[in-house]
């Protein structure tokens, strides 16, 4: 019981940081590319929205229904339900089916963690925004991302990681794990790739 608490938290503390990311977009950054390849600001709000859903669903709660006509709006309804769903739900760590694979709920909150964190830092930097994961959060999630994200199951899901020429925090060091290029405060978007 105690990992599906820690993992709820590390859920509850990326869906924190990627409602922060949200609140950066404006109509005029929907249709900017983000770090995530073939994908614009809208379609990844999209995507969060839909994985918030999946999350919700998991802990045992019902999602929330959204419109889809505004995406910074639906995708923050479904965010905040999400957190609601953490914070009044404590599920036993029971085995959940994903796909074909059953997992505990611990492995699904804090896979959820990783992927909420990595798309709440995408909308940043396509809104040319400097926001580093927390180091807490960071520092928790590198030391279970490998094991989540190996490097034979990558594939559609994340790049390559990235070498950092330099030491890094654990925020840029999880984003380069991740495949991505740390924000580096161009607005052109040639300072961050997938």
């Amino acid at each position: 019981m105690a990992a599906l608490t820690r993992a709820l938290e590390l859920l509850e503390s990326a869906v924190g940081y990627a409602l922060a990311s949200t609140a950066l977009v404006t109509p005029q950054s929907l249709s900017r590319p983000t770090p995530c390849p073939a994908w614009d600001v809208a379609s990844l709000l999209a995507h969060v929205g839909d994985s918030a859903d999946v999350l919700h669903e998991a802990i045992g709660a019902v999602p929330v229904a959204a419109g889809r006509s505004d995406p910074v709006p639906r995708a923050r309804a479904k965010l905040l339900a999400l957190l609601a769903a953490i914070a009044s739900s404590r599920p036993a760590d029971r085995p959940i089916a994903i796909g074909d694979r059953e997992l505990a709920a611990s492995i699904v909150a804090i896979t959820g963690a990783i992927e909420v964190t990595v798309h709440g830092w995408d909308i940043a930097v396509a809104c040319d925004a400097d926001r580093p994961v927390p180091a807490g959060l960071a520092t928790v999630l590198l030391a279970t991302a490998p094991l989540l994200v190996p490097a034979n199951g990558r594939l559609g899901l994340f790049a390559d990681p990235v070498r950092l020429p330099d030491p890094a925090g654990p925020g840029d060091e999880l984003v380069a794990f991740l495949g991505r290029q740390p924000f580096r405060g161009d607005s052109d978007g040639s300072t961050w790739s997938a």
